[in-house]
């Protein structure tokens, strides 16, 4: 399991990667919960985490839908939170 990763802004908004653990900070104020990504299997049996909604790259293929998954929710940490990934953590 992923650890969490909650980000708050200078003007005070919350942004994290919903989980069903954070979904208690959606009660803190007005929330706004939408798709940063699609992890598909492939055609070949694979499977791809597509960021476009984030306005990211696909990433893949990968072997197992799990490091299609946390794939997905590093790129989303590093890019779309601007959290540095920690130094033993491959950048996919």
């Amino acid at each position: 399991m992923t650890p969490s990763r909650i980000k708050i802004t200078r003007d005070g908004h919350i942004q994290f990667i919903y989980t069903d653990t954070l979904q208690p900070l959606c009660a803190l104020g007005s929330t706004t919960i939408r798709r940063a990504s699609h992890v598909e299997p492939t055609p070949d049996g694979q499977w791809s985490a597509d960021l476009t909604p984030s306005h990211g790259p696909t990433l893949g293929p990968f072997p197992t839908r799990a490091a299609a998954l946390a794939a997905e929710i590093d790129w989303l940490i590093h890019n779309w939170m601007g959290i540095p990934l920690p130094a033993h953590t491959p950048p996919h």
